[in-house]
């Protein structure tokens, strides 16, 4: 991970505001489905203090399982989210950047060239993390949410591309700082971009039996990711508890919540119980992708996508039962403002 993002000042016309009084840290991390950024102050207590965000859904990796490439379409979108994070970035003058790229650029044959051209654009320096660096960044980004008491834990990140799991023992991680043992991790390539494109939702028909059928075949592949089967009696006994950190999980603690607006703070670290969340899942299943992006908490842009991804919560539930799961609206970002506040002697 780049300890400093940035090769020269970000171009966009922006002027730099003064900096914080505590030190300041931005996280970009392009995904297959997003687009996010996260700037912080560290807080005193080993924690962190939000200054700015942003998020825009690109679809980085629109079409990338059938070509082996970036469209040209989707490079466009990622590079103007990204023109306007360099922009919020020169504003704030953080101290260092840490930008991470993930499964879209692993995947695609001309996933670094265009991440050179963003250097050479826009002065954002990514690095292209491993699945299993993904993994470990989002254990020490949820950490704050793990329960010392519970045996287990599952952290379950559902992005654009791929799905990550990471298994993990509360006191352990707590215990460790900045690098946490885990226990066993796995990805698996669905993610809610590509299965939109390969087995997308239908307009008409039977769309219970559309995700029926797809909840039990993604629960085949689910269950042999990772290699953590011992601890399955365990969480069925709710001695482990499941950590969710995806758009999917706080788009339904949202919807759940019935809020007028998305809110973090309502959101983050709720215990949302898995028969509640299932409802939630059902409902949306009835609407129509118009009824679901008038809801403020799924919007246009992941109107057909939250089902999908619903889908694969439920067949890691059906894996791995649970009662209920911790929402975390955080995660990779965070584990890297985290390591980076660290090498700069700021925690």
């Amino acid at each position: 991970m780049n300890q400093n993002g940035r090769t020269h000042a970000p171009r966009g016309g922006a002027r730099s505001g003064p900096r914080s009084r505590a030190p300041l840290f931005a996280a970009l991390d392009l995904g297959t489905n997003n687009c996010r950024l996260l700037m912080a102050a560290p807080d005193g207590a080993g924690g962190l203090r939000v200054v700015d965000g942003f998020s825009r859904i690109v679809r980085l990796g629109e079409g990338l399982a059938h070509t082996g490439k970036l469209s040209e379409g989707a490079m466009a979108r990622a590079y103007q989210a990204l023109a306007a994070c360099a922009q919020r970035i020169e504003a704030r003058s953080p101290i260092a950047v840490g930008c991470v790229a993930t499964q879209a650029c692993r995947a695609a044959s001309n996933g670094q060239v265009f991440l050179n051209r963003i250097e050479k654009d826009l002065g954002l320096k990514f690095e292209t993390i491993s699945a299993e660096q993904e993994a470990r960044l989002s254990v020490l980004g949820c950490a704050s949410l793990l329960e010392p008491e519970q045996d287990h834990a599952m952290i379950v990140d559902i992005g654009g591309g791929s799905t990550e799991m990471s298994w993990v023992a509360p006191n352990a991680v707590l215990g460790a700082g900045l690098d946490p043992p885990i226990i066993s991790w796995g990805t698996c390539p669905l993610g809610v971009v590509t299965l939109a494109e390969d087995e997308p939702e239908p307009e008409s028909g039977d769309r219970h039996a559309w995700y029926e059928a797809l909840v039990t075949r993604l629960s085949h592949t689910i269950a042999n990711v990772g290699d953590a089967h011992s601890l399955r009696d365990a969480f069925a006994a709710g001695r482990g508890d499941i950590i969710g950190t995806s758009g999917t999980v706080t788009s339904l603690a949202g919807v759940f919540l019935d809020l007028p607006r998305y809110s973090r703070s309502r959101v983050d670290g709720m215990w949302f119980d898995v028969a509640d969340c299932r409802a939630t899942i059902a409902k949306l299943l009835a609407q129509t992708r118009d009824e679901r992006a008038l809801n403020a908490c799924i919007g246009k842009d992941r109107a057909d996508l939250v089902v999908i991804g619903g889908a694969i919560l439920d067949a890691v539930l059906r894996v791995w039962p649970a009662k209920r799961i911790r929402v975390a609206d955080r995660g990779l970002r965070e584990g890297v403002l985290m390591r980076l506040m660290a090498q700069h002697g700021a925690r």
